[in-house]
């Protein structure tokens, strides 16, 4: 049994299975895909957004 047919057997067999299995790659796709670019422009990006640069600029009172 190859490879081709475990995949058969166990995914493609029932349409309800194969509607989900490519619903869940999909999201799980676009949940990494944000991450990685996400992860890539913070690196890239790194001392010029205002995540990095908040605390020069906002002054915390002494008061609170």
């Amino acid at each position: 049994m190859g490879l081709a047919d475990i995949f058969y057997t166990t995914v493609v067999r029932r349409n309800s299975v194969y509607v989900t299995s490519i619903f869940a790659g999909a999201f799980a796709f676009g949940v990494g895909f944000d991450i990685a670019v996400t992860s890539f422009w913070d690196r890239w990006n790194k001392g010029k957004q205002w995540k990095d640069i908040r605390d020069r600029y906002i002054q915390k009172d002494d008061d609170e």
